[in-house]
């Protein structure tokens, strides 16, 4: 595809294998709790579906819009939540599910207005994580990959509204604009 490099980042396989490790691991710390599971959308969907059908765990799903991009690869800083869940989640187990994180900016603001909420725990779960452009400290218990600090597409992941669609994850080139 054109503005894609030709090598894949991570595969679909790897991608299957360490969603089924990461559910395995909340199916483990949560036993015999019902869980939550927030998806930060728009790029996180692809996951948290894929990881809410291998949890083996009583959950309930809901999702939060969240900004701090606009049409750019790199983030604005300023975040605004453009979709609120309707749940209260006080005296819930809490997960929140992000595709990638990268400054941290906005999980770091994300705890913040879940915590004031009063569930009884809130993690986060990352599929891919950055943190060589991590610009505020953060407690991530659930983390797929950690990669270079390049901008990535697919498996929900998009850049201007494409790639979505990939079942891989691959790196943009420089000249996608």
């Amino acid at each position: 595809m054109e503005g894609l490099r030709s090598e894949i980042l991570l595969s679909e396989s790897d991608i299957s294998g360490k969603v089924e490790e990461l559910a395995r691991r909340v199916t483990e710390d949560y036993d015999g709790k019902e869980v939550l599971l927030i998806g930060i959308l728009r790029g996180a969907f692809v996951v948290l579906s894929d990881l809410m059908r291998k949890v083996e765990l009583s959950c309930g799903v809901a999702f939060m819009e969240v900004s701090s991009y606009g049409a750019g690869t790199t983030s604005s800083g300023i975040v605004r939540i453009l979709k609120d869940i309707e749940e209260d989640i006080s005296d819930k187990h809490v997960i929140v599910v992000e595709d990638i994180i990268d400054t941290g900016i906005t999980l770091s603001y994300l705890r913040r207005s879940l915590l004031a909420r009063k569930p009884e725990s809130l993690e986060f779960l990352t599929l891919l994580s950055k943190p060589s452009r991590r610009r505020v400290e953060l407690d991530v218990k659930y983390i797929g990959f950690e990669i270079p600090d390049e901008f990535v597409v697919g498996y929900g992941i998009d850049y201007a509204g494409k790639y979505r669609n990939l079942p891989e994850i691959y790196a943009l080139e420089e000249n996608h604009e």
